[in-house]
């Protein structure tokens, strides 16, 4: 069985052809060329043919260094995820060192258009995307989360906070939907749906901050307050509790 390439190796490669590859290529190149695309235009737009295009060469000769878009795309959201910080503040709690890290990765996703929606659709395991799991972990570790809650936490956390992202992204591409949302609230009457009227100013006050902000320490909450209960090995012949994870 030939084993699988890893994605992440930048080990530099040679052509299919059996020549050496065109210097001075290298997918760490490609990568860099792929994101700046994706920060201008999007990652609707952000093509192999583009890449290839910005780097003054074919489509084909890509191919050396990625196997398809969809493993380029992988690479790109790790490069980008290398702009998280986990540092965190010395001497600080756990709990704003959590919140310094999300905060981060949020601004990281929702200040790049397309990314956000990228990290929602791909999964990465490359070094940066570890290097944030690992802090999360660690984090909570030390907030006392016991690991296997700690283990689906990080998940919640990451889905909700990319999906507050993507819909940051969106709205600083084109007509905010608040303002749509606010006209049809201010048009309801109380006799039709007195409870929408009655919240129609609370329904869209804050900013997005401010509801991104309040949201993780509902999330923290959750987390801490509800515990994971372990699975229980699966019976001889037979899988119990099976199901797919992200």
């Amino acid at each position: 069985m030939v084993a699988a390439r890893n994605p992440f190796d930048l080990r530099p490669v040679k052509s299919r052809r059996g020549g050496p590859a065109k210097a001075p290529l290298s997918r760490d190149a490609i990568v860099a060329a792929a994101l700046d695309l994706l920060r201008s235009e999007g990652l609707e737009r952000m093509s192999l043919r583009k890449v290839a295009s910005a780097l003054d060469t074919g489509a084909a000769t890509l191919y050396a260094y990625v196997d398809d878009l969809q493993e380029l795309q992988t690479l790109v959201l790790d490069r980008a995820l290398g702009g998280v910080d986990t540092s965190g503040r010395p001497g600080a709690l756990w709990k704003t060192r959590l919140r310094d890290l999300l905060f981060s990765y949020f601004h990281v996703l929702a200040h790049s258009p397309g990314l956000a929606t990228l990290a929602m659709r791909t999964v990465s395991a490359g070094p940066n995307a570890l290097r944030v799991l690992e802090a999360l972990l660690s984090i909570l570790e030390e907030a006392g989360v016991a690991a296997h809650t700690a283990a689906w936490a990080v998940d919640l956390l990451l889905l909700w906070i990319t999906g507050s992202a993507v819909e940051q992204s969106l709205r600083q591409g084109g007509r905010d939907p608040l303002g749509i949302v606010t006209e049809v609230f201010g048009a309801i009457g109380p006799e039709q749906f007195p409870r929408i009227h009655a919240a129609r100013d609370e329904l869209t006050s804050g900013s997005g901050m401010e509801r991104f902000a309040w949201g993780l320490d509902v999330f923290l909450s959750g987390i801490l307050q509800n515990p994971r209960t372990p699975a229980r090995p699966p019976r001889a012949g037979g899988r119990r509790g099976a199901h797919p994870v992200r």
